[in-house]
């Protein structure tokens, strides 16, 4: 590797030095380079922007290879905690781990804040309301003069020291364009302590001011500015509270992970060892009773396994030797001893962790809009606020000041778009974990939202309608044809090559190596065999200048007839025999489709298989739409022909065949008991592989979306619809002028009023 020039290493924000190169012990990486701390020994980190520089935080943090990123902002992401750079918020760690298990630093930061800030906003309040109660109990032994310095003291800390959070954020939000909640509160919070500063300490620079109550204080603010302070501080808490109690459905996945596991030794011996340190191909003994640790393979022995952390529902596996199991499923009374073939951040365990954490930092569509709203929500109401000044300075009733200064007051608080900015987050994101808990993996939030608006659902046939587990039933041709072709086959996951493989095992044929393996989808595989070129497929290799003298098309039909698909079989360019495979229907698909057409959702079958197979498949299903001899781009471009009729279309299939029109779809379902390249080119994944979870998904596509219009329009309309009163138009007719405290404790009853609607479909009904 050659050297970095002194331009590639980067400075250290704190010092001003570069990078130090005589301490590697205390590298880290990130981003796929190393960095190093400064020769003065700062903690670095680097934050790669949306500008893509390189900007950097001097913080400790225990564990520097912790990726961090904004809950509004996905985009951004460092390592170890900090603050956003474009809005200021705490940034939250990017993916969720088991260990995870205390409070939050920043939730545990602000409750301190709120806790040492009640009490003297309190008293701050007593002391400013306490003119207003006959006799003035609580204000008579004070003169103005000390009642005024007396909440200058009291509010000072609690708006530059526990609010100091928001002022922060207000200065990032101006400095980086982007406008938020924080730059209303700030300016609000920030106006009222100003105005009521200026009255104590020099009363004469804003006139003779009349009092709230004839021979009482002057009219002060304070209790405005920390009141506001408060009740954003409660609004915060409250809001990462909800936020960390999304991720509990994923915690409860992880937590099904066993910490150990049993490993065989090669001298027969058992040891019990940390679930880290197993590696593929270990053995491994999973007792009665326990947990499994690691995807694998069984060797010996046979059990009932409970896969409900897979499927959403109760019931257990019959599992003997040479099935797969899943780690973190629960292992019934028996006893077996596996093969580890998927161990660490391979299993499926830890790819439902990763991608439901990805989902949850994915944004919807409709949350880009209401990223557009707030850009153009927060200038407005600042604009407001300065004019609702202006018009109360120049023709409100005396004293103008205080009124004007209150209304714009009043204006910044109750349109503060905190609400706005969780209403989508925050519904999104408890979907997503309840969709892990009923088996559906979300993997981008967009699918999720677009699935309620799905018309149109085409289906692969074999492994999404069909068990996917088909068997040789048809043999056409001799051993000789059949061992030659499984071994082929071997190199091939396709199901159907599984069948034709595990057909010629049952008949103890002896399978050789092969060479220059080539699989072309939707036609078949070409190679060599014992000095021999096969090819295995689909009626289509007839197109790949392979022969059939003796012309097996009326033997063909006879079998499809019977629901079998049919594999040709070519040895040196010649047709040599023919292999029935069948593939059972799933017993869900006839409900699920049921379930599906009531819902209103058209169903469209397309499958690689000769027409006649597709159309015995389509007879049994009651599918009335349907073709065969699909190759993976005729899948895509019988998508593409649909959303041009204007159809809104979701995918469903779980091999590589399937992956072009999982893409092309606006929602690609994946089977979960398919492959992975399948799972990866989706959307959802459906872990069961039971086509009904798309029906449960759908439902909460629905949900979801519901609930963000709901949000959407508390967040919004609610605050739209106070601006006008805290401005004042109702003084006029009625005398109503709205108090900034009151605005302030409006503001944050809508970012209750949002969490507690979003939180409400951790319960919502699937099935």
């Amino acid at each position: 590797m050659s050297e970095p020039s002194e331009s590639e290493i980067p400075l250290d924000p704190v010092c001003g030095m570069r990078v130090s190169e005589s301490a590697p012990e205390r590298e880290w990486a990130y981003q796929g380079r190393t960095f190093q701390f400064c020769s003065t020994g700062c903690r670095t980190k680097f934050r790669a922007d949306p500008e893509g520089y390189l900007s950097g935080k001097s913080t400790t943090v225990e564990d520097p290879e912790a990726v961090y990123t904004c809950p509004m902002h996905p985009e951004v992401e460092q390592v170890g905690p900090g603050a956003c750079p474009l809005c200021g918020m705490a940034l939250e760690p990017r993916d969720i781990r088991l260990q995870d298990d205390g409070e939050d630093p920043e939730l545990v930061t602000l409750k301190r804040r709120l806790l040492w800030s009640v009490a003297p906003a309190a008293t701050v309040f007593l002391l400013a309301m306490g003119d207003m109660i006959p006799g003035n109990p609580i204000t008579e032994p004070f003169s103005d003069q000390a009642l005024g310095w007396i909440q200058l003291l009291l509010t000072t800390p609690v708006v530059f020291g526990a609010g100091s959070i928001f002022f922060q954020r207000a200065w990032t939000s101006f400095r980086t364009g982007h406008l938020n909640m924080f730059t209303l509160v700030a300016i609000g919070s920030g106006a009222a302590w100003a105005f009521s500063t200026t009255q104590v300490l020099s009363p004469q620079m804003l006139g003779n001011l009349p009092t709230r109550v004839a021979g009482s204080s002057p009219e002060l603010y304070f209790e405005t500015a920390a009141i506001i302070v408060v009740l954003v501080l409660l609004g915060q808490v409250i809001e990462l509270g909800a936020r960390a109690r999304t991720g509990s459905a994923v915690k409860a996945l992880l937590g099904l992970e066993p910490p150990t596991a049993r490993r065989i030794g090669a001298d027969g011996e058992e040891a019990e060892i940390r679930l880290a340190d197993v590696a593929p191909g270990d053995k491994l003994r999973v007792r009665p009773g326990e947990k499994i640790p690691v995807d694998g393979r069984i060797l010996e022995g046979r059990s009932w396994v409970d896969e409900s952390m897979l499927t959403g529902e109760a019931g257990h596996i019959s599992k003997k030797i040479g099935d797969s199991v899943t780690g973190g499923t629960l292992n019934g009374n028996g006893g077996f001893v596996l093969s580890a073939e998927r161990v660490g951040n391979d299993t499926l365990l830890a790819q439902i962790v990763q991608l439901v954490a990805q989902a949850q930092r994915s944004r919807a569509p409709i949350d880009r809009l209401a990223d557009r709203v707030s850009g153009i929500f927060v200038p407005v109401i600042l604009l407001i606020s300065f004019i609702s000044f202006g018009v109360w300075l120049g023709w409100g009733p005396e004293p103008r000041l205080p009124y004007a200064v209150m209304a714009s007051i009043a204006v910044l608080m109750i349109a503060c778009p905190c609400a706005l900015g969780l209403a989508t987050p925050m519904s999104v994101m408890v979907g997503i974990g309840r969709g892990a808990q009923a088996g559906v993996l979300v993997k981008d939030a967009a699918a999720l939202e677009t699935l309620a608006v799905v018309d149109t659902v085409v289906l692969d046939k074999t492994g999404t309608l069909t068990e996917g587990n088909a068997q040789l039933v048809s043999i056409h041709g001799g051993n000789e044809m059949l061992a030659l072709a499984a071994s082929l086959e071997t190199a091939s996951e396709h199901p159907i090559a599984e069948a034709i493989v595990a057909g010629a095992r049952k008949q103890n044929l002896e399978l050789a190596d092969h060479a220059d393996f080539e699989s072309s989808p939707g036609i078949g595989v070409f190679g060599t065999v014992a000095g021999r070129a096969v090819a295995v497929g689909s009626e289509r290799l007839l197109d790949a200048e392979i022969t059939d003298p003796e012309d097996h098309a009326a033997e063909a039909i006879a079998l499809r007839e019977q629901g079998e698909t049919v594999v040709l079989v070519a040895i040196d360019g010649t047709i040599k025999g023919l292999l029935g495979v069948a593939d059972p229907i799933k017993q869900s698909a006839p409900e699920a489709l049921q379930r599906l057409s009531q819902l209103g959702i058209s169903v469209f079958m397309a499958t690689g298989d000769n027409p006649a197979t597709a159309e015995s498949v389509a007879g049994q299903l009651g599918v009335e739409q349907f073709e065969g001899n699909m190759l993976p781009g005729d899948k895509a471009a019988l998508i593409t022909r649909l959303q041009a009729e204007g159809r809104v279309v979701a995918m469903a299939g779980d091999g590589v065949n399937d992956a072009p029109a999982l893409a092309q779809a606006e929602v690609g379902v994946a089977m979960g008991t398919g492959t992975d390249v399948a799972i990866h080119s989706a959307g959802l994944t459906l872990l069961s592989g039971d086509l009904r979870a798309l029906v449960s998904a759908r439902r909460l596509s629905q949900a979801t979306r519901t609930n963000i219009r709901e949000n959407l329009f508390f967040a919004f309309v609610y605050n739209a619809a106070g601006v006008p009163i805290a401005a004042g138009v109702l003084y006029p007719s009625f005398g109503i002028l709205l108090s900034p405290m009151i605005a302030a404790l409006a503001m944050s009853l809508s970012s209750i009023c949002v969490i507690g609607n979003a939180l409400r479909l951790r319960s919502v009904r699937l099935r």
